[in-house]
């Protein structure tokens, strides 16, 4: 059983990860590739919406998409949004990328050898990737306005989909985890932590949703 403290915990991580932005049109929308083909879905319901005229799908596989998504994560994104009725001359593809900084850099490499005039990006990723994901972007692409979208769900909705709570606890505890950490390793922006997300950080990790974590930079009980 998961406490009622440790759901009030994540559900605070859960916020504070999303960021929060008010959507405009943008040169392109990015959707960042994962398990989640919701990443698909909503930047399509974005480009439909009219918030970006071009979407770029970033992504190869991992241990956790391989069986899923065979032909890569970028692959299955873009046939997803050709399905849902996206001319295919609007989608591009990035299949290489394997982590968040991958996922920017060879983003924006697609693009400029595209022609394509880059001058804001709607970046589109899992809820709980958002802050992650704007700090990265952030960091490798400082020239560009980045404007961070999710699929608009809460905490149980989204844990109902995975259909596995502790695991989606174990996730957001990851992400805050590097959110901590890779700023002084040169992987992103720094980004404050208010005190009470630092607390409900620390609780979740004394309880035990750890799985996602690196290693050498566990906290101590």
């Amino acid at each position: 059983m998961i406490s009622a403290q440790a759901w009030a915990d994540a559900r605070k991580l859960w916020d504070y990860h999303q960021m929060g932005h008010s959507l405009r049109p943008c040169s392109v929308a990015i959707g960042l590739g994962s398990h989640d083909l919701g990443v698909a879905d909503t930047a399509v319901d974005l480009y439909k919406g009219g918030m970006a005229p071009l979407l770029l799908f970033t992504g190869a596989t991992s241990p956790t998409t391989r069986e899923r998504m065979p032909r890569g994560e970028a692959v299955h994104y873009r046939e997803r949004a050709l399905e849902l009725g996206v001319p295919g001359s609007d989608v591009l593809v990035e299949p290489r990328a394997r982590n968040t900084g991958e996922n920017i850099r060879f983003s924006r490499d697609v693009l400029e050898d595209a022609g394509v005039d880059v001058s804001s990006v709607l970046l589109v990723s899992k809820p709980y990737e958002e802050r992650r994901a704007y700090a990265t972007a952030r960091k490798l692409w400082p020239e560009v306005e980045f404007v961070s979208a999710s699929t608009p769900m809460t905490l149980a909705e989204y844990a109902d989909s995975i259909q596995d709570a502790r695991l989606v606890m174990d996730m957001l505890v990851g992400a805050l985890q590097r959110l901590l950490i890779y700023p002084e390793q040169g992987f992103m922006i720094s980004q404050p932590v208010p005190d009470d997300v630092s607390e409900a950080y620390q609780r979740l990790c004394h309880e035990g949703f750890t799985s996602r974590l690196l290693a050498s930079d566990r906290p101590v009980a």
